[in-house]
């Protein structure tokens, strides 16, 4: 009668389930097996797993269970209907759905794991999926025939159990003729064979055949036995020796003999009928005598219950490994209320070592937070703190402070790098050679002049106005270095005084001379008497009358606004904290400084409208022609620079840009004016001294006289590109003036 109950145990349920309480409650129970696969997953560092079961109390049971010990929230269970849909979540093949087995079949459940790996190998995930199968896959060989590299790395479990000597033999022996009492035996026959026993079920075209029953079990099929026997054994006989000690309670006078033979094997002697005790009838089993009952079971070991009534847990832990091309599975651990696992034991797809990860969400990097997903609280996703945010803790970031960037990981804040010009940097060297340079000319002017102070040049150039316009051009070089000074409370307060201190002395010596020039031929144009204030201490006092006014302009600067330097933390805090930095300058905004050279450029439009009005002066009198041409120049140089200054105001660059284009354009403005108005009068004196002579005098009448006949010539479009008339017709105009006047004022040739 074993091979009978063996077998019949193995189907999920019957409408009654307690009718084989007897068996369920030796093999091991659901909370021992769900623990073990708990503790495998925590061994294994996954903490999110999914879960696949058939349905049933089997499958649905387990799952519960497996949930409960894990205590993890968020578990995901997909059930697998018996009746499989195309386009479901089934993972059947495409086609008509199979016709559905019977309720109580052994087959539903054992294939479950194989139709999964099917599934899995048709969406070519072969190597995705980490399997880890229940004790109803186990070691079996039918779920991953022709599926090895799918089943590769599947961790199963398995009670642990021993082969029943003389079972296989028996069961191979069994056929159609003498197993009749079985009900499920044709199922099974058809489906081992895969053969139909009634030729009406067969179909046209099918490969199917009719079973001729001389089909042997082991010879033309596949087999291997039932890992559950032994356990269906001790079962029978557990139920026989609780069957007994009840006897005996419930009839203290021996009405059976039970004699115990050799081993751990109990065999019947005679039989004695007992009443039904659940509302059903039992089959007349032995009766019970004063012997000790068997102590352990088949395997030999002790047939014991916990008091939940539940054998306890042993297992043990399976690998399927593919080594040298051969598949099979390898024990790698056992289960006895702990776990012990050989890692170094593991194979994993591929034959690689490494543990593979399963989890919901992988750990967050360095500068990310964790945003939950709602009502999984073990998922998440991870966003990045970007921007000049970094990582406060586990779950937020934070603005970093306003002089502060977040590290290269974004999980802390550093203070930005603070920058300046620095002397060694390109953008300063070229403007402070240019300095250097315009600065020892500047010099070599001054000690020519100073040198030669009585020859008759550098009287006639108005030596007064000649020393201020160096002096000018001078600051406007030294200038340079303030700007490229590191920035404190003494170099921004100097910033503000020199930078638009030298250009204002500069041109306001240059609008005092062509406004000199400018009034002299003006006023001749009226009378024959001198203008006032052309005297060189009046050229002087109008000049510094000038200067004073940007002088004023600054002292109030400074009361309404202190100096002192800033850093700029703005100007360059780019979309990339990585290029964020903070510059070191001085309090000068760019309004500050249009209203700083504003002042300068009126001094210098003002000087380039005289220049133009006094074009038409004959060249032997004309010092105009030179200060316009410098004034000229000068402002295309400055046109220049404002598209340029200002257009680079959004650059990353701007703080070295602005700085080089400013020094560079003032000192291009001095290098202009001395280079047209001083180094000519150099060359003479030092190279052709035969032409630093006195020229003659002449009167004021022959000056006014040679201009009004040069602007009638002009008229008659007889003139010369500047617009002077010709120095034939100024010759003799101004000989015959000097022959008819006796009295007259001399001016040397530039006046």
């Amino acid at each position: 009668q074993i091979p009978q109950i063996s077998y019949a145990s193995t189907a999920p349920d019957l409408s009654d389930n307690s009718r084989y309480d007897f068996f369920s409650r030796v093999v091991p129970s659901d909370t021992y097996q769900a623990q073990a696969m708990v503790d495998i997953v925590k061994a294994l560092k996954w903490n999110y797993v999914s879960t696949l079961a058939s349905e049933g109390s089997y499958g649905e049971s387990g799952v519960e269970a497996f949930i409960q010990k894990s205590r993890e929230d968020g578990a995901k269970s997909l059930g697998c209907p018996r009746h499989p849909r195309r386009g479901g979540h089934s993972p059947e093949p495409r086609g008509p759905a199979p016709s559905p087995l019977p309720e109580p079949s052994a087959y539903r459940r054992c294939s479950l794991p194989r139709r999964v790996l099917e599934a899995a190998k048709r969406a070519n995930q072969t190597g995705h999926f980490i399997w880890m199968g229940s004790d109803s896959w186990g070691s079996k060989i039918s779920p991953v025939l022709h599926l090895e590299e799918v089943a590769e790395g599947s961790v199963t479990i398995l009670p642990k159990r021993v082969s029943v000597k003389g079972f296989d033999r028996y069961f191979s022996s069994r056929t159609l003729d003498n197993n009749r009492r079985n009900i499920w035996f044709a199922e099974f026959w058809e489906e081992n064979f895969h053969c139909k026993l009634s030729r009406h079920a067969l179909k046209k075209g099918s490969s199917i055949k009719k079973c001729t029953n001389r089909e042997r079990i082991g010879q033309d099929s596949s087999y291997e036995q039932e890992g559950k026997v032994q356990f269906v054994i001790d079962a029978v006989y557990a139920m026989g020796h609780a069957l007994h000690n009840m006897n005996r309670s419930l009839y203290p006078q021996p009405r059976a003999i039970l004699r115990t033979g050799a081993g751990s094997s109990c065999r019947r002697e005679q039989q004695a009928p007992l009443p039904g005790l659940w509302g059903w009838g039992f089959f007349p089993i032995p009766a019970v005598g004063a012997e000790t009952p068997c102590p352990a079971g088949i395997a030999g070991t002790p047939v014991t219950f916990n008091e939940n009534g539940d054998a306890p847990g042993r297992y043990d832990i399976y690998q399927y490994q593919i080594r040298n091309a051969t598949a099979e599975y390898k024990v790698i651990g056992q289960w006895t209320d702990h776990l012990h696992l050989k890692l170094e034991s593991m194979q994993w797809p591929g034959g690689g070592r490494q543990l593979p990860s399963s989890i919901c969400s992988l750990p967050c990097k360095p500068g990310e937070r964790k945003k939950l997903v709602k009502g999984i609280p073990c998922c998440w996703h991870c966003e990045r703190c970007d921007g000049y945010q970094y990582q406060l803790d586990e779950f937020h970031c934070k603005r970093c402070h306003f002089n502060e960037r977040p590290n290269e990981n974004h999980t802390s804040c550093t203070p930005i790098p603070i920058i300046k010009l620095e002397w060694s940097s390109p953008w300063a060297v070229v403007p402070v050679f240019i300095a250097i340079v315009g600065i020892i000319a500047t010099l070599f002017v001054v000690v020519t002049f100073v040198r030669y102070n009585d020859t008759p040049i550098v009287k006639a150039s108005g030596r007064e106005l000649s020393y201020v316009l160096l002096t000018g051009i001078f600051l406007c070089y030294a200038t340079t270095f303030l700007m490229i000074a590191e920035p404190d409370l003494s170099t921004c307060s100097l910033r503000r005084i020199f930078l638009g201190l030298g250009m204002s002395i500069s041109y306001a010596a240059l609008l005092t001379k062509t406004n000199r020039i400018y009034r002299i031929f003006e006023q001749g144009k009226k009378s024959v008497s001198a203008p006032r204030f052309i005297s060189p201490a009046s050229q002087l006092v109008i000049t510094f009358s000038l200067i004073s006014l940007q002088l004023v302009g600054v002292c109030i600067w400074f009361i309404v606004d202190p100096s002192h330097s800033v850093i700029d933390y703005e100007d360059q805090r780019t979309t990339n904290p990585h290029f964020a930095r903070g510059i070191l300058k001085c309090d000068i905004s760019d309004l500050s400084l249009i209203c700083l050279l504003g002042y300068s450029m009126l001094l210098m439009v003002t000087c380039t409208v005289y220049a133009i009005k006094t074009r038409g002066v004959p060249e032997t009198f004309n010092e105009a022609k030179p200060i316009g041409f410098t004034m000229y120049t000068t402002c295309i140089v400055w046109l220049a620079f404002i598209p340029i200054f200002f257009g680079t105001s959004q650059s990353a660059e701007k703080m070295y840009i602005q700085t080089t284009t400013l020094t560079i354009s003032v000192s291009l403005s001095a290098s202009v004016s001395l280079g047209m108005l001083y180094m000519p009068k150099v060359y003479i004196i030092l190279f052709h001294p035969e032409q630093n002579v006195p020229k003659r005098k002449r009167s004021l009448k022959a000056v006014v006289t040679a201009a009004t006949m040069s602007n009638k010539f002009s008229q008659k479009g007889g003139f010369r590109p500047n617009g002077e008339a010709k120095s034939e017709l100024c010759e003799n105009l101004e000989t015959q003036a000097l022959a008819t006047k006796q009295t007259y004022v001399s001016y040397s040739n530039h006046a």
